[in-house]
């Protein structure tokens, strides 16, 4: 986890137009230069990390050494077994997805959960600890039966701040709905079956990024 931060440091200090090599793979991925809504803000985007193709590109794109693209592979395997641990059985999916797994700045603060109440607290980073939080594709799979917990990221000091998501997202082509087991008289279905693209397409397109976009998904509609 330490040598993948210091990775994900040094690519984040490349020179702009060598990030800028990291393309969208889907909307809202790839690199992401600070903008005038959020300066403080900057990303770059592995799609796949199940994938060593996806992987190679990612390294290839940034010219990243061959000890930069062994430390992200085996960060990548090893997020990807933990995945797999984690969801059901049979669940093979590829924060608006399933789930994401975070490994926080273990020196920078600033990620905020909101309590039930409408509270937002501190989620107080803990070295080397990661952070899982359930995605909205994740709560359309249990029915509701699950919740997604919305969040925040405040600047609370003048440092740099990195950290690492790892997204379980959805089947790109095959509609995600709860299992058989889920939905019986007392629990009826609460979403329309639905794409995970689809979803994502309405996440942008309506600008709703705090889980509301999924209440437009509601079989009672």
């Amino acid at each position: 986890m330490a040598e993948m931060k210091e990775v994900v440091r040094t690519l984040l200090d490349l020179p702009t137009e060598i990030k800028r090599r990291n393309k969208d793979v889907i909307a809202g991925s790839g690199y992401m230069a600070p903008s005038e809504k959020n300066p403080l803000y900057e990303a770059l985007g592995l799609f796949d990390m199940s994938s060593s193709k996806d992987v190679d590109e990612f390294c290839t794109q940034l010219g990243a050494s061959p000890h930069q693209r062994e430390t992200i592979k085996k960060y990548a395997a090893a997020i990807n077994g933990l995945m797999m641990d984690i969801v059901p059985m049979g669940f093979r999916y590829t924060d608006s997805g399933f789930l994401t797994i975070l490994q926080d700045d273990e020196n920078v603060g600033g990620l905020e959960v909101m309590k039930k109440s409408g509270e937002f607290v501190a989620v107080d980073p803990r070295p080397n600890t990661l952070l899982v939080t359930l995605g909205d594709i994740g709560r359309v799979w249990s029915n509701g039966r699950f919740y997604t917990v919305k969040h925040r990221v405040i600047c609370k000091e003048a440092k740099i701040r990195v950290s690492i998501a790892s997204f379980l997202l959805g089947p790109r082509d095959t509609a995600v709905e709860p299992p058989p087991e889920l939905v019986d008289t007392e629990h009826p279905r609460v979403y329309v079956p639905f794409t995970f693209n689809d979803y994502r397409k309405l996440r942008l397109s309506t600008k709703l990024q705090a889980g509301e976009a999924l209440d437009l998904m509601r079989t009672n509609l």
